[in-house]
Order: structure tokens, then sequence, then C-alpha cells
């Protein structure tokens, strides 16, 4: 979860937003806190351009390009399925192909230099020029009735994560797939007449951990709790696909 505040930078196509991008197997939710704007998707069934305001809720499944578009003062509350995931790098932003296709050259453009400050503004901007760059395309292919471009880039991004499999197995079993099996645990219990898990009930609270990082749309407030947002994840000198920064909206 995060808190996002889009950009308000303008792109070459006249529209002020974020950087385009996909997730490749987490959904990702937003729910709309305040202003108004909206959010352009492309995947095999077609562009859409899905207004945004207070009170929406909007959401879209892996392999769906997303790119936020700021209208006045837009917030948006982000939802990431597969804690974790999402931080470790599950997410490709839409550069040209002669960038994706060279991993080294994808992760240097993808990756910010810090967390915040002049220099990190100046890097998260050139990365959503360049994805509007390599979105522009798609876009209008699409509307022509022509996901070819689209598909492309689908595979393209999937061979770009694909080293970073193992990871996000481990990830999701340590954090998706054991609170699933921890319910049916529950859940067997309850049908057998035993309440002894309910012995461990709390409440907890928490705020953000970081203030005004530079996401992918926008920027962020930052929750790095264990068990529920992990730490993001630095680039790995032996794999260049992994790009230092914000992985979610």
């Amino acid at each position: 979860m995060s808190h996002l505040s889009a950009y308000d930078w303008e792109a070459a196509d006249g529209v002020c937003g974020g950087s385009p991008h996909l997730h490749l197997v987490c959904t990702e939710a937003y729910v709309v806190t305040a202003g108004r704007g909206a959010v352009q998707t492309l995947s095999p069934d077609g562009y859409r351009d899905i207004p945004l305001e207070a009170g929406a809720l909007a959401w879209f499944t892996p392999g769906t390009v997303h790119r936020m578009v700021q209208g006045g003062g837009l917030r948006v509350t982000v939802l990431m399925q597969n804690s974790g995931l999402p931080e470790a790098g599950d997410a490709v932003f839409t550069f040209p192909p002669e960038v994706l296709a060279d991993p080294e050259r994808y992760a240097a453009a993808a990756r910010l230099p810090a967390r915040g400050g002049p220099e990190a503004e100046a890097a998260a901007r050139r990365r959503r020029d360049l994805a509007v760059e390599g979105y522009l395309p798609l876009r209008e292919a699409l509307r022509a009735g022509d996901d070819g471009p689209l598909r492309d880039f689908q595979r393209a991004a999937a061979g770009l994560v694909r080293s970073r499999v193992p990871r996000f197995r481990e990830l999701w079993e340590a954090g998706a797939l054991a609170a699933a099996r921890r319910t049916g645990e529950q859940l067997d219990a309850l049908e057998a007449g035993d309440a002894g898990h309910l012995a461990d009930a709390t409440a907890r609270t928490a705020g953000p951990t970081h203030h005004g990082g530079y996401g992918m749309c926008g920027r962020r407030e930052e929750y790095e709790l264990p068990g529920a947002t992990l730490p993001y994840e630095t680039s790995d000198p032996s794999d260049p696909s992994a790009a230092t920064g914000p992985r979610g909206a």
C-alpha cells in the first residue's frame, strides 16, 4: 500500500501524469481520495481512458499497461497484490523496443540515483518521458485495431524479469501463499470447534515510513512494514533487469 500524488509534469503529448508501465503477476488498484484525473489503460481488449475522482475505485490485472493522468489535485491510495513482489521488480516501463532489448540499457534508464532530491526528480522525469515515448506507438496501434505491438511489449517485459522469478516465488510463498494457508488452517480449526488462534488477536497501527518518494506515476508516501510491504530492493550487479527505486505506482 502507498499514497500517491500524481505527477503534474507535462509529457510530449501534452498530457500531465506518470510513467506508463505494466505488472507481470500483480493486480493493482487505485482508491481515489481527492482531486480528479484519469488512468489510461492498454490491454488486448483495447484502449481505455478511465475517469478518476474522489470515491472512485479502479483496478487492472497483470499485463495491463496503465498511465496515471493528472487532472487537478489527484491523490490515490494504491493497493498492490502479492505483498513484496511489486517492491522486488514486478513492473516494466513502456520504454522503446531498442531499450527493452538491452537489459543493461533498460536498467540504467529505469534506475533512480536516490530516493529524494533534485537528482532523483530529474531521473524520474527522464524515465517518465522515455516511457511515454514507447507508450504512444502502442496506444496508436491499439486504437487502429492492431494489438501486435502491445503483445510484443508484453513478451519483452516477461523476458526482462525472467531471471527474477525465483525471487518472486520466494516472496510469494512467504507472503501471499503463507497468508492463504494460515486462513485454511484457521478454517480447519473452526470446523473442528477449536478457537485457539483467537488468543493471538491484537491491533496494530503504523504510518508511512518514507515521504515524497518518486514512484512510477507520482510522489509517494511509502510503507515498509515486515509482513505487509517489504523494503524496495536495489539493483544486483549480476542482474541487469533489476532497477533501483520504487516499483509500484
